[in-house]
């Protein structure tokens, strides 16, 4: 069994390539081997297809502790919005990209920030413990931020938005980089059940 995280971005070289490796990171980092069922994409709506990750992104990724080699830039398509179980966007103009392709992504669409604000209110006690295996509690959770959607609403447009560094200073895709980051850690210790260790 297996559980697919899409993150998605415009060009699928700065936001969404950061938001992937942290990601996969931070579950391998909590879980070990048993992250492995929980596979993690990006995929950009203008992306450039082969491209490799900005530079400054780039930089921005080991300074938070993980590696960008080995990426290539991806246009979204749909079969990546079928496949995906969870698709976390970085604005709410993706978000509404992504549910205009169909596939009844609409329950499995958040942007990154709307889903850690809703998972922050969800009782970990009500999802599945580990002895269920980390793919199961994952289903669970996205039914969950599902039905509080409507409950936990933005107090305003911007706080679902993680904005585009892209032609940016490295200064501000820092401040770009610790907005994921934050966001991320929610996301990750309510799919893992698994806090972050404090260093």
């Amino acid at each position: 069994m297996t559980f697919r995280i899409l993150h998605v971005s415009t060009g699928n070289v700065c936001r969404s390539p950061i938001t992937e490796r942290l990601t996969r990171h931070a579950l391998t980092e909590r879980l070990g081997t048993a992250a492995d069922g929980i596979l993690v994409e990006s995929a950009g709506t203008w992306g450039h297809e082969g491209a490799v990750m900005e530079a400054h992104a780039a930089t921005v990724l080991r300074e938070l502790g993980a590696e960008p080699d080995g990426f290539l830039g991806r246009e979204l398509h749909d079969e990546h919005v079928i496949r995906a179980d969870l698709v976390l966007t970085a604005t709410r103009d993706h978000r509404a990209q992504v549910i205009s392709m169909g596939h009844s992504a609409g329950l499995r669409t958040f942007t990154l920030k709307e889903f850690a604000r809703l998972v922050r209110a969800i009782d970990a006690a009500t999802l599945p413990g580990p002895a269920e295996g980390a793919v199961e509690r994952a289903r669970a959770l996205v039914r969950a931020a599902a039905a509080l959607r409507g409950w936990l609403v933005a107090p305003n447009p911007a706080a679902d938005e993680v904005y585009d560094p892209y032609g940016a200073p490295v200064t501000y895709f820092r401040s770009i980089g610790d907005e994921i980051s934050q966001a991320l850690d929610p996301v990750v210790t309510a799919l893992t059940g698994v806090p972050a260790r404090m260093s």
